[in-house]
């Protein structure tokens, strides 16, 4: 059930404004200190007011934007009213005019406006892809707000003569990759293929399964096998663990195991080097509370504090959910992607912080975007992407990540590791490994990256 809608606090072009600027000095090496914002403020880099009352209303979706070519793209422009004119105008005295509003573009993405404040949402709970401006005008793989900073690194190097170059990530890389794992299910494999038999009334076969399911370890059981293909391409993995075994109130499932009974395996990989996280329960992901989500974390870690963290089902409301992870003292969520389609949910390719509605300012947990997920390439109700067409759809993405010194974020499941899976399986894994290590990007985890962030 949707939250009711909460008490706001003023969004005013001040608040806007310290946002958007939070993040484009976090986005870029050594800003020099100049001052932007809208003519009434006298800045050296003016930056065109177009809003109008949009901000003080409940409305979740702006005009429709202007398209307008930058870098050699077509860039969608909200409040752009003025198409006509070049983007920058140089004026005396060193000073620029960006002649488009792209401040309040910027902030109505990145703070996720229309899902605070549209009542959309799928059966999960979730804010659908369909019902996103991503999806309206056809943008969901572009980093908009990026090439927005692109617009206002350019006006600040004109104005200060000094180039802007994007933060190297560790080794002087130009980008970086997450990769992730959410265990849902450790000793389920055996269950389709035991479906399958039964319906075909092939009883050597069924027998075959459940002999195999008490014999054998369960081909999902692979958290070792995970472990160690993604250290074959140099990096490190960050699992999710679920701590809640018992089905949501609605039968939706939660984990097949039991979290106290796997505390030797989760200090096997800790052992290892990978990171630990929460996958906090379905029941936690649309309205949770801060002490629920401060339990789940102590069944997996010692607390909350350092602990990142992502929501099973990716389920998140923007009303309630910031709110309670901030509470609750976590460093990062990565919560923060399209289950249905690949891409960037707040048109933003590096990590940021969630804007606090209620209180009106930037959240002090990271967010993480996540960009692509096994089961969103190949699933009934998602892409349904055959394996060659898998790396075709998701290079000119990860082309953009590059560009812009971003981080890509995978979450591929370990049961999709299994080699029973030809279709997002683990060749269509590697595949993506093979290709982020050719473009040489840093292998990262969620901590390294709070501390790139800081």
């Amino acid at each position: 059930m949707l939250p009711l809608f909460p008490s706001i606090a003023p969004i005013s072009a001040e608040t806007r404004l310290a946002y958007v600027l939070r993040h484009f000095r976090l986005a870029y090496e050594s800003v020099p200190d100049i001052h932007v914002g809208y003519a009434d403020m006298q800045p050296q880099i003016e930056v065109q007011a177009a809003a109008g009352s949009f901000f003080a209303e409940a409305n979740p979706y702006p005009a429709e934007p202007t398209w307008r070519e930058w870098a050699g793209r077509s860039v969608p422009f909200f409040f752009g009213p003025s198409p006509e004119l070049p983007l920058l105008e140089l004026l005396p005295g060193g000073r620029v005019r960006i002649q488009a509003d792209i401040i309040s573009a910027a902030f109505y993405l990145l703070s996720g406006w229309q899902e605070f404040f549209s009542a959309e949402r799928d059966p999960h709970g979730r804010f659908p892809y369909a019902a996103s401006v991503q999806h309206r005008y056809g943008f969901v793989a572009v980093p908009v707000v990026n090439y927005y900073f692109d617009v206002l690194r350019a006006a600040v190097e004109h104005a200060t003569g000094r180039p802007l170059q994007p933060r190297r990530w560790v080794g002087e890389a130009a980008w970086a990759a997450f990769i992730t794992h959410d265990i849902d299910n450790l000793y389920s494999a055996w269950k389709a293929p035991a479906k399958a038999a039964l319906h075909r009334r092939d009883w050597p076969g069924l027998a075959k399964q459940l002999w195999q399911r008490l014999t054998q370890p369960d081909a999902w059981d692979n958290l070792t096998l995970v472990q160690q293909t993604v250290a074959e391409f140099g990096a490190k993995s960050t699992f999710f663990f679920l701590p809640e075994h018992r089905k949501a109130p609605n039968g939706t499932p939660n984990a097949d195991y039991r979290i106290q009974q796997l505390q030797t395996a989760l200090q096997a990989v800790a052992a290892a080097g990978a990171e630990i996280g929460l996958h906090a329960s379905y029941q936690a992901g649309t309205n949770p509370q801060p002490q629920d989500l401060h339990a789940e974390a102590a069944r997996v870690a010692d607390g909350a504090a350092g602990l990142g963290l992502r929501f099973h089902y990716l389920r998140w409301e923007p009303r309630t959910t910031p709110g309670a992870v901030a509470q609750a003292g976590f460093a990062y969520d990565t919560t923060l992607g399209f289950a249905e389609h690949y891409g960037f949910r707040n048109s933003y390719c590096l990590p940021f912080h969630p804007f606090d509605f209620q209180n009106g300012e930037a959240c002090r947990f990271l967010e993480i975007p996540l960009n692509v997920m096994d089961a969103t390439l190949h699933h009934p109700r998602y892409l349904q992407l055959a394996p060659d067409e898998i790396m075709p759809s998701l290079t000119p993405m990860l082309q953009e990540i590059e560009r812009f010194g971003g981080v890509c974020t995978v979450l591929w499941h370990n049961e999709n590791f299994d080699p029973a899976n030809t279709r997002n399986g683990p060749r269509e894994f590697r595949a993506l490994m093979h290709y982020l290590r050719s473009r040489h990007a840093a292998f990262v985890n969620g901590s390294d990256i709070c501390v790139w962030m800081s």
